[in-house]
């Protein structure tokens, strides 16, 4: 789950002026920064969780990630068009399977056992 949230904070970083495009379509303030941003909450919430390191602080920022960005984002129920609203509402239920899992995190023992620190 970790290498998830690692991968697409870095595409994130590799794809800002694209992403940026999307999130200001999107209504977004400050853009950039917030893709930036979210950014950097995916890549450091992935990071702690593969290494098992700063484990709440990490299912927090990813946390926050998924929620703020699910009903920003995916907010299908606004959408007319039959095929863009299928995307935006697999992208919506998928956020809220991944909050689920990382929530789910917080059920494992601290500290982990096994772990790649």
């Amino acid at each position: 789950m970790g290498g998830y949230f690692i991968k697409s904070g870095y595409n994130h970083f590799k794809n800002l002026g694209m992403l940026t495009g999307y999130a200001q379509s999107k209504g977004v303030p400050m853009p950039k920064e917030a893709v930036f941003l979210t950014g950097l909450m995916m890549f450091l919430g992935g990071l702690g969780i593969l290494l098992g390191v700063y484990i709440q602080l990490s299912i927090f920022l990813l946390s926050v990630f998924l929620l703020v960005t699910t009903f920003q984002m995916h907010q299908y129920w606004k959408v007319t068009d039959p095929m863009t609203r299928m995307g935006e509402q697999v992208n919506f239920y998928k956020n809220l399977g991944l909050l689920g899992a990382v929530l789910t995190l917080l059920a494992i023992p601290l500290p982990w056992v096994l772990t790649l620190w």
